[in-house]
């Protein structure tokens, strides 16, 4: 297992403890002993991972700040009505997504060829899978035993298509999706695997800026959709390509980050390290 892996698991259970004990305000000697650590080595290590301290981590994803944020819904509507997506440097890279047509949805995948990889995240285990048209897949997962049943639930989202491990082929989206000293500025292409409704939310969660959350209400109203919130849910909740398409950035209105596919703790830490990369223009203010 990868030092950047463990580091992982460690931020997650740091973030874990944080936000069950925010109310406390919980001092860097109880995290530190919590998670096992000197006091020095918390503080550096959750920093270098999340770009924020421990205390800033407090003050900025508190259920009171992602509330604030909520109320301020008028980014998201305009997002969308102009079809943009932010500036995050996760969207400077032009993901440019493109859908199965009907055909080809009912053909289950039938002459595709599907290349798939892994390796240590930010964020864990992460299973990259593409075709020649773009990602299909991108699943995160805690243990290295855990990956057969990844596989299996990527050979079940396409039964008819061919499966093939290919690190070296899937390396580059990797580097695009993780690394702060990628330069490919190609566009990174999404196949998009589900019916219309769906489709239409998932690509509709990219237009939700970088660092910022929105509601489950909040994202089906600036669709034109405010009477089927629950239908939008579920849709979130089926997307197969984490953290390129977003749905980690939707949470509860009351403020509660509430469930996600891959474990809450990991929708927590994508949305830390997020508000790490703004973190300077916001914390302090």
């Amino acid at each position: 297992m990868s030092e950047q892996h463990i580091n992982y698991q460690r931020v997650a259970k740091a973030i874990n403890y944080l936000a069950d004990r925010q109310l406390d305000q919980p001092s860097l000697a109880d995290l530190a002993s919590y998670v096992g650590l000197s006091e020095f080595h918390m503080q550096r290590m959750f920093a270098e991972w999340a770009g924020i301290s421990p205390k800033q981590f407090l003050q900025f994803l508190t259920k009171e700040r992602a509330k604030q944020q909520l109320r301020s819904n008028s980014v998201l509507d305009t997002a969308l009505i102009c079809g943009l997506s932010g500036s995050s440097r996760l969207h400077d890279l032009l993901i440019k997504t493109e859908c199965m047509t009907p055909g080809e949805y009912r053909s289950l995948g039938a002459g595709l060829q599907i290349t798939y990889g892994v390796k240590s995240s930010p964020f864990g285990f992460c299973l990259v899978a593409q075709t020649q048209r773009g990602v299909c897949k991108i699943a995160f997962f805690d243990l290295a035993s855990d990956e057969a049943s990844v596989v299996q639930e990527l050979q079940q989202e396409w039964p008819a298509a061919a499966l093939a491990r290919d690190q070296s082929a899937v390396d580059p989206v990797f580097v695009q999706m993780f690394s702060t000293a990628a330069v490919n500025k190609a566009p990174l292409r999404v196949l998009l695997k589900g019916s219309e409704f769906q489709l239409k939310v998932w690509e509709a969660l990219l237009a939700i800026p970088d660092g910022g959350v929105c509601s489950y209400q909040q994202l089906a109203g600036a669709m034109g959709l405010g009477s089927s919130v629950r239908a939008v849910a579920s849709a979130i909740a089926r997307n197969n390509i984490a953290y390129l398409i977003p749905c980690h950035r939707v949470i509860r209105s009351t403020g509660e980050f509430s469930q996600y596919r891959w474990g809450s703790a990991r929708k927590q830490a994508i949305l830390v390290h997020e508000a790490g990369r703004i973190a300077g223009e916001v914390i302090g203010e």
